[in-house]
């Protein structure tokens, strides 16, 4: 069995080496192009060249989210914990204007695509606009991506058990997504990881997250707990179903 300090090693270099492998087929909307693509060889990890249709780098390199987490993690390490003001400064060095990430497209140039380099997705850019606007909280408002998930892996992983985990994870989500619904699906994300890193296998698992969502003495309440856990539920139910049919209509595939 690994040890609960393996678990948290394995955790981050597991979401970064799946972010990566991943990243020259990601965002292929189109259903039946992408069941050509993976039929069209046995492996598709690291895939050669990028068929990405937003977006064309190098195989081996993160797509935005990995990166967000790469990011994170090497804060966490300089400055021995979160760094709310360090984290601020190295998103806009490592996502702004002087960086890989900056191409003519977010400045009113030609949108032709994909695009050579990473993608700015919509959280960094409502990021690198407030910072540049000077706002003490620069997170999104409004997007709700899978960013507040992918994003806390290393500071849950550090954090576990800790009694501040949440709060931690809280500060990580709002950096870039400073809205109740990134926290809730973030913070739930992180209860669940937290189970799996300090036990190893856990059955249970997300029996457990909703026992702790319910729990009114619980940490870190959100008002929208409730509403997370009703989802949690619908979730369950159609566990069991094929990925494209529950993407598709009952979650609706966006």
């Amino acid at each position: 069995m690994a040890t609960v300090a393996e678990r948290r090693i394995g955790a981050v270099i597991g979401g970064l080496v799946a972010d990566a492998a991943v990243q020259p087929i990601h965002w292929n909307y189109n259903l039946e192009k992408l069941d050509a693509l993976l039929k069209s060889q046995d492996n598709w990890e690291f895939w050669e060249s990028s068929q990405n249709p937003f977006y064309n780098q190098q195989t081996g390199k993160q797509t935005c989210y990995g990166d967000q987490a790469y990011v994170v993690l090497k804060s966490l390490v300089e400055n021995s914990g979160v760094n709310i003001p360090n984290l601020q400064k190295s998103f806009y060095q490592f996502f702004g204007p002087s960086s890989a990430y900056e191409n003519p497209i977010w400045s009113g140039g030609e949108k032709k695509l994909p695009i050579a380099g990473p993608w700015r997705n919509g959280s960094l850019r409502d990021f690198i606009k407030n910072y540049e606007e000077k706002k003490v909280e620069a997170g999104s408002e409004s997007d709700q991506q899978m960013d507040c998930i992918l994003r806390i892996v290393p500071v849950t992983a550090l954090y576990a058990g800790h009694p501040d985990m949440l709060t931690k994870v809280e500060e990580i989500i709002r950096l870039t997504q400073n809205n109740d619904e990134s926290v809730t699906f973030g913070m739930m994300a992180a209860r669940l990881l937290e189970i799996y890193i300090l036990n190893g296998q856990t059955p249970d698992a997300m029996d457990k997250v909703i026992k702790e969502l319910n729990d009114p003495k619980r940490k870190s309440p959100n008002d929208l707990d409730n509403a997370m856990v009703s989802l949690i539920r619908q979730v369950l139910r159609v566990k069991d179903d094929p990925h494209v049919d529950v993407a598709c209509n009952v979650f609706k595939n966006n």
